[in-house]
C-alpha cells in the first residue's frame, strides 16, 4: 500500500516567515521614521524640494503600514 501525505514536510516550516517579518517590520520602521522626519523640515525646505506643505501633511500622517 502507498502512503500518500498531502502535507508539506520540511525541517525548518517557518524559516523563510521570520525573515519575511523582519523585512515587514524594517519598512515600517523606516516609513515612520522618514515620515517624522518630513513633518519636521521647514517652510524653506519644503519648498526647495519642490513640495507644498500640504503634500507634507497628507504624506506624514499617513499610517506607517501604508506606502
Amino acid at each position: 500500500m502507498v502512503d500518500l501525505s498531502l502535507h508539506y514536510s520540511s525541517k525548518a516550516p517557518l524559516a523563510g516567515t521570520y525573515t519575511a517579518f523582519n523585512h515587514i517590520l524594517a519598512n515600517w520602521r523606516r516609513r515612520a521614521r522618514e515620515r517624522r522626519e518630513l513633518a519636521s523640515l521647514d517652510n524653506r525646505t519644503i519648498r526647495d524640494l519642490g513640495l507644498s506643505r500640504s503634500e507634507v501633511q497628507f504624506e506624514a500622517n499617513k499610517p506607517f503600514w501604508r506606502s
